[in-house]
Protein backbone atom coordinates (compact mmCIF):
# COMPACT_ATOMS: atom_id res chain seq x y z
CA UNK A 1 0.00 0.00 0.00
CA UNK A 2 2.55 2.54 0.98
CA UNK A 3 4.54 1.86 -1.85
CA UNK A 4 2.10 2.04 -4.26
CA UNK A 5 0.77 5.40 -3.09
CA UNK A 6 3.85 6.90 -3.25
CA UNK A 7 3.76 5.91 -7.11
CA UNK A 8 0.10 6.84 -7.56
CA UNK A 9 0.71 10.94 -6.55
CA UNK A 10 1.83 10.96 -9.70
CA UNK A 11 -0.72 9.60 -11.79
CA UNK A 12 -3.30 11.67 -9.27
CA UNK A 13 -1.05 14.94 -10.34
CA UNK A 14 -1.32 14.25 -14.29
CA UNK A 15 -5.27 13.47 -14.00
CA UNK A 16 -5.76 17.10 -12.09
CA UNK A 17 -5.46 18.97 -14.68
CA UNK A 18 -8.86 18.08 -15.44
CA UNK A 19 -11.20 20.86 -15.11
CA UNK A 20 -13.05 19.99 -11.68
CA UNK A 21 -11.86 23.12 -9.48
CA UNK A 22 -15.17 24.77 -10.43
CA UNK A 23 -16.58 22.32 -7.64
CA UNK A 24 -14.49 24.01 -4.87
CA UNK A 25 -15.56 27.74 -6.12
CA UNK A 26 -18.33 28.25 -4.09
CA UNK A 27 -16.40 27.07 -0.40
CA UNK A 28 -13.23 28.87 0.91
CA UNK A 29 -12.24 26.03 1.59
CA UNK A 30 -11.98 24.85 -2.38
CA UNK A 31 -13.40 21.71 -3.15
CA UNK A 32 -12.25 20.43 -6.31
CA UNK A 33 -10.36 17.07 -7.26
CA UNK A 34 -7.46 19.35 -7.62
CA UNK A 35 -6.79 19.26 -4.24
CA UNK A 36 -5.61 15.57 -4.22
CA UNK A 37 -1.82 15.67 -5.37
CA UNK A 38 -1.42 12.22 -3.73
CA UNK A 39 1.57 14.16 -1.32
CA UNK A 40 1.10 12.80 2.28
CA UNK A 41 4.60 14.45 3.19
CA UNK A 42 2.79 17.73 3.16
CA UNK A 43 0.02 17.00 5.34
CA UNK A 44 2.61 15.30 7.95
CA UNK A 45 0.74 16.01 11.45
CA UNK A 46 -2.39 15.34 9.77
CA UNK A 47 -5.22 13.98 11.82
CA UNK A 48 -8.63 13.28 10.62
CA UNK A 49 -11.90 13.16 11.59
CA UNK A 50 -14.26 9.65 10.27
CA UNK A 51 -17.75 9.71 11.18
CA UNK A 52 -18.88 6.06 10.93
CA UNK A 53 -22.17 3.97 10.70
CA UNK A 54 -23.17 3.50 14.70
CA UNK A 55 -23.38 -0.09 13.92
CA UNK A 56 -20.06 -0.38 12.96
CA UNK A 57 -18.55 1.69 15.85
CA UNK A 58 -20.67 -0.40 18.37
CA UNK A 59 -19.57 -3.92 16.89
CA UNK A 60 -15.66 -2.73 17.17
CA UNK A 61 -14.97 -2.24 13.42
CA UNK A 62 -14.35 1.26 13.47
CA UNK A 63 -12.03 0.95 16.59
CA UNK A 64 -9.63 -1.66 14.37
CA UNK A 65 -10.20 0.30 11.28
CA UNK A 66 -8.52 3.45 12.06
CA UNK A 67 -5.68 1.50 14.71
CA UNK A 68 -5.08 -0.65 11.28
CA UNK A 69 -4.90 2.63 9.15
CA UNK A 70 -3.27 4.47 11.83
CA UNK A 71 -0.31 1.80 11.97
CA UNK A 72 -0.08 1.58 8.17
CA UNK A 73 0.76 5.26 7.76
CA UNK A 74 2.63 5.73 10.56
CA UNK A 75 5.63 6.51 8.65
CA UNK A 76 4.14 9.66 6.89
CA UNK A 77 2.84 11.36 9.85
CA UNK A 78 -0.96 11.06 9.64
CA UNK A 79 -3.82 9.84 11.61
CA UNK A 80 -7.21 9.11 11.58
CA UNK A 81 -9.58 9.46 15.01
CA UNK A 82 -13.00 8.87 15.65
CA UNK A 83 -15.44 11.46 15.38
CA UNK A 84 -17.80 10.76 18.17
CA UNK A 85 -20.20 12.14 16.04
CA UNK A 86 -23.39 10.10 14.93
CA UNK A 87 -25.12 12.15 12.62
CA UNK A 88 -23.97 15.78 11.31
CA UNK A 89 -25.72 18.53 8.99
CA UNK A 90 -22.69 18.60 6.63
CA UNK A 91 -23.78 21.81 5.20
CA UNK A 92 -24.24 23.54 8.28
CA UNK A 93 -21.39 22.12 10.11
CA UNK A 94 -18.51 21.92 7.94
CA UNK A 95 -17.94 25.73 7.26
CA UNK A 96 -17.25 26.06 10.94
CA UNK A 97 -14.85 23.66 11.13
CA UNK A 98 -16.97 21.22 13.57
CA UNK A 99 -18.05 18.16 10.73
CA UNK A 100 -16.14 15.19 9.81
CA UNK A 101 -13.50 15.21 7.62
CA UNK A 102 -14.60 11.67 6.23
CA UNK A 103 -17.94 10.12 6.46
CA UNK A 104 -19.29 7.08 6.22
CA UNK A 105 -23.77 6.48 4.92
CA UNK A 106 -25.82 5.62 2.00
CA UNK A 107 -25.75 7.52 -1.36
CA UNK A 108 -29.54 9.15 -0.95
CA UNK A 109 -27.61 10.45 2.43
CA UNK A 110 -24.60 11.22 1.17
CA UNK A 111 -25.00 12.60 -2.62
CA UNK A 112 -27.36 15.38 -1.69
CA UNK A 113 -24.03 17.08 -0.32
CA UNK A 114 -22.72 16.50 -3.83
CA UNK A 115 -25.15 18.81 -5.38
CA UNK A 116 -23.79 21.69 -3.38
CA UNK A 117 -20.37 21.12 -3.35
CA UNK A 118 -19.77 19.71 0.22
CA UNK A 119 -18.62 16.22 -0.28
CA UNK A 120 -15.35 16.03 -2.62
CA UNK A 121 -15.60 14.54 -6.60
CA UNK A 122 -12.70 11.69 -6.23
CA UNK A 123 -10.26 10.51 -8.66
CA UNK A 124 -12.24 6.37 -8.64
CA UNK A 125 -10.53 5.05 -11.66
CA UNK A 126 -6.55 5.82 -9.99
CA UNK A 127 -8.69 3.68 -6.66
CA UNK A 128 -7.00 0.02 -6.51
CA UNK A 129 -10.73 -0.61 -5.70
CA UNK A 130 -12.36 0.39 -9.29
CA UNK A 131 -12.56 -2.59 -11.45
CA UNK A 132 -13.64 -4.40 -8.14
CA UNK A 133 -16.82 -2.87 -7.92
CA UNK A 134 -19.94 -3.44 -10.06
CA UNK A 135 -20.72 0.24 -12.47
CA UNK A 136 -24.06 0.09 -10.81
CA UNK A 137 -22.95 -0.13 -7.44
CA UNK A 138 -20.45 3.31 -8.74
CA UNK A 139 -23.49 4.90 -10.92
CA UNK A 140 -25.08 5.38 -7.23
CA UNK A 141 -22.28 8.26 -6.63
CA UNK A 142 -22.60 9.81 -9.74
CA UNK A 143 -23.75 12.84 -10.16
CA UNK A 144 -23.34 16.10 -12.98
CA UNK A 145 -22.21 19.16 -11.80
CA UNK A 146 -22.11 22.14 -13.33
CA UNK A 147 -22.52 20.06 -16.55
CA UNK A 148 -19.35 17.74 -15.77
CA UNK A 149 -20.43 14.34 -14.46
CA UNK A 150 -17.98 13.14 -11.08
CA UNK A 151 -18.09 10.09 -8.78
CA UNK A 152 -18.01 11.72 -5.12
CA UNK A 153 -17.75 8.40 -3.07
CA UNK A 154 -16.53 4.77 -2.90
CA UNK A 155 -19.23 2.03 -2.49
CA UNK A 156 -18.45 -0.30 -0.10
CA UNK A 157 -22.09 -1.79 0.88
CA UNK A 158 -25.50 -2.80 -0.82
CA UNK A 159 -28.74 -3.06 0.47
CA UNK A 160 -32.02 -4.56 -0.89
CA UNK A 161 -34.17 -6.56 0.40
CA UNK A 162 -34.08 -10.54 0.75
CA UNK A 163 -36.88 -13.16 1.50
CA UNK A 164 -35.33 -15.09 4.98
CA UNK A 165 -36.93 -18.31 6.26
CA UNK A 166 -36.98 -20.99 8.51
CA UNK A 167 -36.10 -23.88 7.09
CA UNK A 168 -37.43 -26.45 9.74
CA UNK A 169 -40.99 -24.82 9.20
CA UNK A 170 -40.64 -26.00 6.21
CA UNK A 171 -43.81 -28.92 5.32
CA UNK A 172 -42.01 -32.43 5.86
CA UNK A 173 -42.94 -33.28 2.21
CA UNK A 174 -42.15 -30.06 0.49
CA UNK A 175 -39.90 -32.29 -1.98
CA UNK A 176 -43.02 -33.75 -3.42
CA UNK A 177 -45.64 -31.01 -2.68
CA UNK A 178 -43.83 -27.72 -2.75
CA UNK A 179 -40.86 -28.47 -5.40
CA UNK A 180 -42.52 -28.59 -8.57
CA UNK A 181 -39.79 -28.37 -10.99
CA UNK A 182 -37.68 -30.72 -8.55
CA UNK A 183 -34.70 -28.21 -8.44
CA UNK A 184 -34.16 -28.83 -4.73
CA UNK A 185 -35.45 -25.60 -3.71
CA UNK A 186 -38.94 -24.90 -2.43
CA UNK A 187 -41.32 -23.32 -4.37
CA UNK A 188 -42.28 -20.77 -1.98
CA UNK A 189 -39.09 -19.10 -1.82
CA UNK A 190 -38.80 -18.94 -5.88
CA UNK A 191 -42.84 -18.24 -6.73
CA UNK A 192 -44.72 -15.29 -4.96
CA UNK A 193 -48.04 -17.87 -6.32
CA UNK A 194 -46.25 -20.63 -3.63
CA UNK A 195 -45.27 -18.35 -0.93
CA UNK A 196 -48.98 -17.01 -1.08
CA UNK A 197 -50.50 -20.41 -1.02
CA UNK A 198 -48.22 -21.69 1.69
CA UNK A 199 -49.28 -18.66 3.67
CA UNK A 200 -53.22 -19.50 3.42
CA UNK A 201 -52.57 -22.68 4.02
CA UNK A 202 -50.86 -22.18 7.22
CA UNK A 203 -52.93 -18.81 8.24
CA UNK A 204 -56.02 -21.12 8.08
CA UNK A 205 -54.18 -24.71 9.93
CA UNK A 206 -53.16 -22.89 12.20
CA UNK A 207 -55.80 -20.92 13.44
CA UNK A 208 -54.60 -17.67 12.64
CA UNK A 209 -51.82 -17.99 14.77
CA UNK A 210 -49.17 -19.25 12.53
CA UNK A 211 -48.37 -17.28 9.22
CA UNK A 212 -46.08 -18.19 5.83
CA UNK A 213 -44.85 -14.86 4.87
CA UNK A 214 -45.32 -11.54 7.43
CA UNK A 215 -44.03 -8.29 6.16
CA UNK A 216 -44.01 -4.90 7.08
CA UNK A 217 -45.61 -2.42 4.93
CA UNK A 218 -44.33 0.71 7.19
CA UNK A 219 -41.77 2.30 5.49
CA UNK A 220 -42.02 1.47 1.68
CA UNK A 221 -38.31 0.53 1.45
CA UNK A 222 -38.86 -3.17 1.45
CA UNK A 223 -41.90 -3.13 -1.01
CA UNK A 224 -41.73 -0.60 -3.35
CA UNK A 225 -40.13 -2.89 -5.87
CA UNK A 226 -43.41 -4.63 -6.40
CA UNK A 227 -44.34 -1.36 -8.42
CA UNK A 228 -40.97 -1.54 -9.83
CA UNK A 229 -41.60 -5.34 -11.10
CA UNK A 230 -44.62 -3.78 -13.33
CA UNK A 231 -42.83 -1.07 -14.60
CA UNK A 232 -43.32 1.67 -11.66
CA UNK A 233 -40.38 3.77 -11.03
CA UNK A 234 -39.55 6.65 -8.46
CA UNK A 235 -37.85 9.70 -10.54
CA UNK A 236 -37.60 9.69 -14.56
CA UNK A 237 -34.22 9.38 -16.27
CA UNK A 238 -32.92 7.15 -14.07
CA UNK A 239 -33.97 8.55 -10.83
CA UNK A 240 -32.70 12.14 -11.28
CA UNK A 241 -36.00 13.60 -12.38
CA UNK A 242 -38.25 14.41 -9.32
CA UNK A 243 -40.26 16.60 -11.72
CA UNK A 244 -41.26 12.51 -13.24
CA UNK A 245 -42.54 10.27 -10.48
CA UNK A 246 -43.83 7.50 -11.51
CA UNK A 247 -44.65 4.91 -9.26
CA UNK A 248 -48.01 4.50 -11.05
CA UNK A 249 -46.68 4.12 -14.52
CA UNK A 250 -46.65 0.90 -16.49
CA UNK A 251 -48.81 -2.23 -14.56
CA UNK A 252 -47.80 -0.75 -11.65
CA UNK A 253 -51.10 -1.83 -10.42
CA UNK A 254 -50.54 -4.87 -10.34
CA UNK A 255 -47.70 -5.16 -7.82
CA UNK A 256 -50.09 -2.95 -5.73
CA UNK A 257 -52.80 -5.71 -6.38
CA UNK A 258 -50.29 -8.65 -5.40
CA UNK A 259 -49.58 -6.80 -1.65
CA UNK A 260 -52.48 -6.49 -0.74
CA UNK A 261 -53.07 -10.59 -1.54
CA UNK A 262 -50.38 -10.95 0.71
CA UNK A 263 -51.31 -8.94 3.26
CA UNK A 264 -54.60 -10.63 3.59
CA UNK A 265 -52.79 -13.80 4.11
CA UNK A 266 -50.58 -12.43 7.03
CA UNK A 267 -52.60 -10.14 9.73
CA UNK A 268 -52.52 -6.74 10.83
CA UNK A 269 -49.77 -6.63 12.40
CA UNK A 270 -47.96 -5.94 8.85
CA UNK A 271 -49.12 -2.20 9.46
CA UNK A 272 -47.51 -2.38 12.87
CA UNK A 273 -43.99 -0.27 13.10
CA UNK A 274 -42.96 -2.72 15.89
CA UNK A 275 -42.96 -5.40 13.37
CA UNK A 276 -39.43 -5.21 12.13
CA UNK A 277 -38.30 -6.28 16.09
CA UNK A 278 -40.90 -8.67 16.53
CA UNK A 279 -39.55 -10.68 12.94
CA UNK A 280 -36.54 -11.77 14.34
CA UNK A 281 -38.21 -14.08 16.92
CA UNK A 282 -40.99 -14.67 15.20
CA UNK A 283 -39.11 -16.11 12.80
CA UNK A 284 -36.84 -17.92 15.32
CA UNK A 285 -39.55 -19.55 17.36
CA UNK A 286 -41.35 -20.36 13.66
CA UNK A 287 -44.58 -18.16 14.17
CA UNK A 288 -43.47 -17.14 10.41
CA UNK A 289 -41.98 -19.11 7.93
CA UNK A 290 -40.56 -16.00 6.22
CA UNK A 291 -40.39 -12.25 6.01
CA UNK A 292 -38.68 -9.63 3.99
CA UNK A 293 -35.64 -7.33 5.56
CA UNK A 294 -31.92 -6.53 4.47
CA UNK A 295 -28.80 -8.22 4.26
CA UNK A 296 -27.14 -5.85 7.36
CA UNK A 297 -29.70 -7.70 9.98
CA UNK A 298 -28.64 -11.71 8.71
CA UNK A 299 -26.72 -12.08 12.18
CA UNK A 300 -29.84 -10.83 14.11
CA UNK A 301 -32.23 -13.44 12.91
CA UNK A 302 -29.41 -16.40 13.53
CA UNK A 303 -29.28 -14.40 16.96
CA UNK A 304 -33.02 -15.39 17.08
CA UNK A 305 -32.89 -19.56 16.18
CA UNK A 306 -29.97 -19.65 18.64
CA UNK A 307 -32.22 -18.26 21.46
CA UNK A 308 -35.09 -20.56 20.63
CA UNK A 309 -33.07 -23.60 20.78
CA UNK A 310 -30.43 -24.18 18.09
CA UNK A 311 -26.62 -24.37 18.28
CA UNK A 312 -25.02 -22.07 15.71
CA UNK A 313 -24.39 -24.07 13.21
CA UNK A 314 -27.93 -25.61 13.51
CA UNK A 315 -28.99 -21.90 13.18
CA UNK A 316 -26.60 -21.16 10.12
CA UNK A 317 -28.09 -24.50 8.29
CA UNK A 318 -31.59 -23.77 8.68
CA UNK A 319 -31.71 -19.74 8.32
CA UNK A 320 -32.33 -19.34 4.24
CA UNK A 321 -32.10 -16.33 2.31
CA UNK A 322 -33.41 -15.89 -1.05
CA UNK A 323 -34.60 -13.22 -3.51
CA UNK A 324 -37.61 -11.48 -3.33
CA UNK A 325 -40.36 -14.44 -4.88
CA UNK A 326 -41.09 -14.17 -8.84
CA UNK A 327 -44.06 -12.20 -9.07
CA UNK A 328 -46.56 -13.15 -11.87
CA UNK A 329 -47.22 -11.48 -15.07
CA UNK A 330 -51.01 -11.45 -14.27
CA UNK A 331 -50.26 -9.32 -11.02
CA UNK A 332 -53.01 -12.41 -9.58
CA UNK A 333 -51.34 -14.61 -7.07
CA UNK A 334 -53.37 -17.30 -7.72
CA UNK A 335 -52.95 -17.16 -11.35
CA UNK A 336 -49.87 -18.74 -12.92
CA UNK A 337 -51.00 -19.09 -16.42
CA UNK A 338 -48.92 -16.47 -18.43
CA UNK A 339 -45.53 -17.25 -16.51
CA UNK A 340 -43.48 -14.95 -13.85
CA UNK A 341 -41.47 -11.55 -13.93
CA UNK A 342 -38.34 -11.56 -11.88
CA UNK A 343 -39.21 -9.64 -9.04
CA UNK A 344 -37.15 -6.19 -8.49
CA UNK A 345 -36.19 -4.06 -5.50
CA UNK A 346 -35.12 -0.90 -4.24
CA UNK A 347 -31.59 -1.30 -2.95
CA UNK A 348 -29.25 1.02 -1.66
CA UNK A 349 -25.35 1.41 -1.90
CA UNK A 350 -23.11 2.42 1.49
CA UNK A 351 -20.22 4.14 1.11
CA UNK A 352 -16.99 6.69 1.93
CA UNK A 353 -17.20 10.03 1.04
CA UNK A 354 -15.10 13.03 1.99
CA UNK A 355 -15.90 16.74 2.86
CA UNK A 356 -15.07 19.75 1.20
CA UNK A 357 -14.40 21.21 4.09
CA UNK A 358 -11.41 19.14 5.19
CA UNK A 359 -7.68 20.56 5.62
CA UNK A 360 -6.43 17.08 4.60
CA UNK A 361 -7.57 15.12 1.46
CA UNK A 362 -4.91 13.51 0.64
CA UNK A 363 -5.11 12.12 4.01
CA UNK A 364 -8.48 11.43 3.10
CA UNK A 365 -8.45 9.76 0.08
CA UNK A 366 -5.62 7.52 1.67
CA UNK A 367 -7.82 6.56 4.22
CA UNK A 368 -11.19 5.69 2.09
CA UNK A 369 -9.18 3.46 -0.20
CA UNK A 370 -7.64 1.56 2.54
CA UNK A 371 -10.90 1.78 4.03
CA UNK A 372 -12.51 -0.24 0.68
CA UNK A 373 -9.55 -2.63 0.18
CA UNK A 374 -10.58 -6.04 0.33
CA UNK A 375 -9.58 -6.98 3.87
CA UNK A 376 -11.07 -3.94 5.91
CA UNK A 377 -14.25 -4.70 3.58
CA UNK A 378 -14.69 -8.49 4.16
CA UNK A 379 -13.83 -8.02 7.98
CA UNK A 380 -16.56 -5.42 7.96
CA UNK A 381 -19.20 -7.54 6.39
CA UNK A 382 -18.11 -11.04 8.43
CA UNK A 383 -19.02 -9.31 11.34
CA UNK A 384 -22.34 -7.55 10.23
CA UNK A 385 -23.42 -9.87 7.52
CA UNK A 386 -23.57 -7.16 5.15
CA UNK A 387 -23.54 -7.78 1.29
CA UNK A 388 -20.15 -6.32 -0.12
CA UNK A 389 -20.41 -3.72 -2.78
CA UNK A 390 -16.48 -5.45 -4.02
CA UNK A 391 -17.64 -8.28 -6.42
CA UNK A 392 -14.27 -10.31 -5.25
CA UNK A 393 -15.26 -10.34 -1.52
CA UNK A 394 -18.82 -11.73 -2.57
CA UNK A 395 -17.71 -14.29 -4.43
CA UNK A 396 -15.35 -15.56 -1.69
CA UNK A 397 -18.35 -15.10 0.69
CA UNK A 398 -20.51 -16.64 -1.07
CA UNK A 399 -24.44 -16.93 -0.16
CA UNK A 400 -26.10 -13.75 0.63
CA UNK A 401 -23.52 -12.13 -0.68
CA UNK A 402 -23.87 -13.36 -3.86
CA UNK A 403 -27.96 -13.49 -4.43
CA UNK A 404 -27.47 -9.72 -3.70
CA UNK A 405 -24.62 -8.90 -6.12
CA UNK A 406 -26.06 -11.27 -8.79
CA UNK A 407 -29.64 -9.12 -8.37
CA UNK A 408 -27.83 -5.92 -8.94
CA UNK A 409 -25.92 -7.11 -11.76
CA UNK A 410 -28.60 -7.77 -13.67
CA UNK A 411 -30.54 -4.57 -13.12
CA UNK A 412 -33.36 -5.73 -10.91
CA UNK A 413 -32.01 -3.72 -7.77
CA UNK A 414 -33.03 -0.11 -8.37
CA UNK A 415 -30.74 2.38 -6.58
CA UNK A 416 -32.54 4.75 -4.45
CA UNK A 417 -32.49 8.06 -5.54
CA UNK A 418 -29.42 9.92 -4.93
CA UNK A 419 -30.93 13.53 -4.57
CA UNK A 420 -32.61 15.45 -1.53
CA UNK A 421 -36.15 15.18 -3.31
CA UNK A 422 -36.41 11.68 -2.05
CA UNK A 423 -36.89 12.58 0.96
CA UNK A 424 -40.89 13.45 0.55
CA UNK A 425 -41.65 9.74 -0.55
CA UNK A 426 -41.41 7.95 1.86
CA UNK A 427 -45.03 9.32 4.04
CA UNK A 428 -47.02 9.03 0.94
CA UNK A 429 -45.96 5.52 -0.12
CA UNK A 430 -45.91 4.24 3.79
CA UNK A 431 -49.20 5.67 4.22
CA UNK A 432 -50.50 4.18 0.82
CA UNK A 433 -49.25 0.99 1.73
CA UNK A 434 -50.42 0.47 4.98
CA UNK A 435 -53.85 1.71 3.97
CA UNK A 436 -53.64 -1.63 0.92
CA UNK A 437 -52.82 -3.67 3.55
CA UNK A 438 -55.84 -2.77 5.75
CA UNK A 439 -58.45 -2.96 2.81
CA UNK A 440 -58.82 -7.19 3.46
CA UNK A 441 -59.62 -6.87 7.08
CA UNK A 442 -62.38 -4.19 6.17
CA UNK A 443 -66.08 -4.92 5.58
CA UNK A 444 -66.59 -5.48 2.31
CA UNK A 445 -68.94 -1.74 1.55
CA UNK A 446 -65.49 -0.28 3.17
CA UNK A 447 -62.91 -1.85 0.87
CA UNK A 448 -61.37 0.54 -1.31
CA UNK A 449 -58.79 -1.43 -3.32
CA UNK A 450 -60.56 -4.11 -5.05
CA UNK A 451 -60.16 -3.69 -8.60
CA UNK A 452 -56.57 -2.58 -10.96
CA UNK A 453 -58.15 0.66 -11.51
CA UNK A 454 -58.83 1.91 -7.94
CA UNK A 455 -55.53 0.91 -7.34
CA UNK A 456 -54.17 2.49 -10.42
CA UNK A 457 -56.25 5.87 -9.42
CA UNK A 458 -54.60 5.44 -5.08
CA UNK A 459 -50.92 5.38 -7.04
CA UNK A 460 -51.46 8.29 -9.42
CA UNK A 461 -52.76 10.38 -6.04
CA UNK A 462 -49.73 9.25 -4.31
CA UNK A 463 -47.33 10.44 -6.82
CA UNK A 464 -49.10 13.57 -6.59
CA UNK A 465 -48.51 13.98 -3.32
CA UNK A 466 -45.04 13.58 -3.69
CA UNK A 467 -44.96 16.31 -6.13
CA UNK A 468 -46.55 18.57 -4.37
CA UNK A 469 -44.11 17.89 -1.59
CA UNK A 470 -41.02 18.33 -3.60
CA UNK A 471 -42.08 21.43 -5.46
CA UNK A 472 -45.48 23.64 -4.70
CA UNK A 473 -45.55 23.04 -1.11
CA UNK A 474 -41.98 23.84 -0.72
Amino acid sequence: MKKRLSVLCFSLAALMVLPLSACGESNSSGTGNNRFTGDLESERGAVIKVMDNGTAIEKGITEDLLAAFNEEYAEYGISAVDANMDSTDLAQDGPYGYGPDVLFGANDALMPYAADKHILPLPIDQLDCYDDIDANAWAAYEQSVDGVEYTFGIPVLVQAPVLYYNKSVLPENWQNEWDDDKDGTPDMVQYMNDLYAFSVQRKESSGGKQFGVMASYVGAYNIVGFLYTYGGYTFGANNTDPSDIGHSAGNAEKGAYTLRQLASAMDERCVDESLGLVAYDNLGDGTFFATISTPDVYSLFIDSLVDHGMSQQEAEANLGVASIPALPVSGDLTDASQGYLESKTMGGINGWAISSYTKYPNTCLAFIEFASNYEMVKNRCEILGSVSARTDVAADTGGLSMIVNENLERGNIIIQPSIKAVEQIWTPLSSLFTDIAKDPYRGASEQKYTTLPKLKSALENCDQQIYNAIFTLS
